[in-house]
């Protein structure tokens, strides 16, 4: 129970810090340098640095610290919650910015940015923990700290079957935030936390279920078992294979780089009406034709 106590303090802490300079950069910022890159970058820290805790409490935590998957999928659910109210519009995701740019709703000057910011942030985070674990709070942070110089990979599987795991994970979840984004923050974050809870349980045994190429950089491209261009194939071309898909089978087509719909037919504004004609409109067309 102890260690469980430091690593939801750990949790708390890092979500605190990172509201605290998120609001802060808000403050003395640009309101453009905030919302492409210091959002990102702090959305992608707090990201990082909780899957990285809840990773800690994964794969340690069932014999070390007896925690059994009900807990363990609970916190899943609630830190998710808890990062789609915090974020402040930020994605922390570079799969979802290349969405808002196929979707002609961000430039590809903004688009980098961002991605350079989430891919920063979560680096940045992945250290800060690794250098907190160093601190042995717990037993579980003792023996990761042994763990960490060392690390496996998070790829149980074939590599083929790993990108099919992380697109199928990433087309469902880009489904569901383009069927959602017009939807009120108290529906759309809790159902969203609700989707990554089950593909985290589902998909975790496969591939950890990051459908997040930040993500997965940060937590498993250094680690031996796997090539980078493995990695790379499962964890950067998979998930924007699937977030492509779900574009196109939301939108029918991509709007940043052709306005033709490939799927849905176009309807148009105005109908003919299908009546009978009166009796008036029948001598008008008849008195015409002669």
């Amino acid at each position: 129970m102890a260690s469980l106590n430091v690593s939801l303090s750990f949790f708390f802490a890092t979500c605190t810090l990172c509201e605290v300079a998120r609001r802060a950069s808000k403050a003395l910022l640009p309101a453009g340098t905030y919302v492409s890159f210091s959002r990102e970058a702090l959305g992608a820290a707090q990201l990082a640095a909780c899957c990285l805790e809840l990773r800690v409490l994964v794969e340690l935590g069932p014999w070390a610290g007896g925690f059994g998957p009900d807990l363990l999928l609970t916190l899943v659910f609630l830190l998710f919650v808890v990062h789609g109210v915090t974020f402040d519009g930020a994605s922390a995701n570079p799969t979802v910015a290349l969405q808002e740019f196929l979707m002609a709703e961000a430039s590809l000057p903004s688009t980098l940015l961002k991605v350079v910011a989430q891919v920063l942030g979560a680096q940045a985070a992945c250290a800060l923990t690794q250098r907190c674990w160093t601190w042995e709070l717990s037993e579980l942070h003792m023996l990761q700290s042994l763990m960490s110089v060392h690390c496996s990979s998070t790829l149980h599987t074939s590599v083929l079957q790993g990108a099919l795991v992380e697109g199928a994970c990433t087309f469902f979840f880009h489904l569901s935030l383009l069927r959602l984004q017009h939807s009120l923050r108290v529906y759309r974050v809790p159902a969203l936390a609700l989707l990554v809870t089950v593909m985290a349980y589902t998909a975790g045994p496969y591939t950890s279920a990051f459908f997040n190429p930040a993500l997965a950089a940060s937590v498993t491209f250094h680690c031996s078992g796997n090539t980078l261009l493995e990695y790379t194939h499962v964890y950067c071309l998979g998930p924007v294979a699937g977030m492509i898909l779900a574009v196109l089978l939301h939108q029918g087509h991509l709007p940043r780089l052709f306005q033709r719909n490939l799927f849905y037919r176009q309807k148009t504004k105005y109908r003919t009406p299908r009546g009978k004609l009166s009796r008036g409109a029948v001598d008008t067309q008849m008195s015409t034709k002669e």
